[in-house]
């Protein structure tokens, strides 16, 4: 007798997190437009969301890296994974830098401003360039040391939690056998992390609405319209680098960019919502670990990358430098240029992925360059929130690519589960394991 296996049941459509995020983003809009008072009044929603959040990414990253490094038993290999990762940032990443120059002399989003630099209002900017003078380059270095062990992970900052993950992971690696208990333990500590995510994501269309509406009602939809030319360049920069530089690599990793932007709407639609790709730091280590990427290199590839790896504030910084050069008619030559992609090569790494780091970025890298005067960075004050959300989606979807191609690279990806994963995507409500299988 043949036995019939039940379908699992089809879930209602307002159940499901994405759709729910849309229609909160959606709301948000109207309200942040027709009653920008009482949108402004939402920011507290938003700003408790991704506070929730954050509390939960630096033991996630610990637990994750640890276990990581510690499972992977030969520290050669962790060496060459960990080089293989850093080339592949270095490379894409210089790529998208040279792409936003490429772009922003090809169509000017900046000319016919005629700005004068000295009618800009210096002090709107202020805080952002004596953060970025204060961040120097030794500077930069030496914050990456915590005063303690505990500070870092207490802190949350991604550098700090990085570095003692990493020494910790290879301390439990170099004891053998006396600690596979201690990573065991690390491993189970992970899935409580993960456990407390999956509670907290479910209030992501709260955040999101609030977040939405603090935008719209703070800054207004007319921003966009007055600088609706670097917007739209911008978004248009980075659809197509999405799709043409990405979708080649993914093509030549055997898989679809389209397929994998379908698998990651739920976390695409949560950082929409909130300009902030951190929010769905947790939620992408475990869907890279059930598409089939290793889980070791997951470990090292996505925390690693939310530093090392932003694609989207890489074009940002470079189409925006020249913006300002165009708009203020400041003649540009092209080793100027180059000497600009040059600086910014270096001060793009360590920006994590919360909302406004790229801004900050932007301001260190001018601060260096002095042929462009900083106070025209207050021409993008309006609407560097709407720029953060792009700079912020297109950073995921490059961390998520770069996991699997440095997978792939490592013969460690599972391509039956790759495919199998994008064909059936995830039911929301469906729990992962940290292993990737589902629960």
């Amino acid at each position: 007798m043949t036995e019939v296996v039940a379908k699992p049941a089809r879930q209602p459509w307002y159940s499901i997190l994405y759709i729910q995020v849309l229609i909160a983003i959606v709301l948000g809009v109207v309200l942040g437009h027709y009653w920008p008072d009482l949108g402004k009044s939402m920011k507290p929603l938003g700003d408790g969301f991704i506070a929730l959040i954050k509390m939960m990414i630096a033991p996630v990253i610990f637990c994750t890296v640890v276990h990581g490094i510690s499972s992977m038993g030969d520290l050669k290999r962790v060496g060459r994974v960990g080089v293989k990762t850093l080339l592949y940032f270095e490379v894409v990443s210089t790529l998208a830098l040279a792409i936003g120059l490429i772009v922003a002399e090809l169509l000017q989003p900046g000319a016919g401003f005629n700005i004068d630099p000295a009618t800009m209002d210096a002090r709107a900017v202020a805080t952002y360039v004596t953060k970025a003078q204060q961040d120097g380059v030794v500077a930069h270095l030496l914050a990456i040391i915590p005063d303690s062990y505990i500070g870092a992970l207490a802190r949350g900052d991604l550098l700090q939690v990085l570095l003692v993950s990493i020494l910790s992971g290879f301390s439990i690696a170099l004891m053998g056998k006396a600690g596979e208990p201690i990573a065991k333990a690390i491993d189970q500590a992970a899935r409580v992390f993960f456990g407390i995510i999956r509670i907290v994501v479910r209030v992501a269309p709260v955040g999101a609405f609030g977040a939405m509406a603090f935008t719209i009602g703070a800054f207004g939809i007319g921003s966009l319209a007055r600088l609706a030319a670097l917007v739209g360049t911008f978004y248009l920069t980075s659809i197509l680098f999405v799709l043409l530089v990405l979708g080649s690599i993914a093509r030549l990793s055997g898989f679809s960019i389209i397929r994998f932007i379908g698998y990651i709407k739920d976390e695409l639609l949560i950082v929409l919502g909130t300009s902030s790709s951190e929010t769905v730091l947790p939620q992408m280590i475990q869907k890279m670990e059930h598409l089939g990427a290793s889980r070791p290199v997951v470990g090292l590839v996505i925390p690693t990358g939310y530093s090392f790896n932003l694609d989207g504030t890489n074009i940002y910084m470079t189409l925006s430098i020249l913006f300002l050069a165009q708009a203020t008619n400041t003649h540009l030559t092209i080793w100027q240029e180059l000497g600009i992609l040059g600086i910014a090569m270096i001060t793009s790494k360590g920006a994590s992925g919360v909302t406004g780091a790229g801004f900050v970025t932007l301001a260190a890298t001018l601060a260096i360059v002095p042929d462009i005067p900083i106070q025209a960075l207050a021409i993008l004050l309006g609407i560097d929130k709407f720029m953060s959300e792009c700079r912020a989606l297109t950073n995921l979807v490059g961390n998520g690519v770069a996991c699997i191609v440095i997978s792939r690279s490592e013969g460690e990806l599972d391509k039956h589960a790759l495919h199998e994963a994008m064909a059936h995507p995830i039911l929301e409500g469906e729990a992962l394991e940290p292993g990737g299988a589902k629960a």
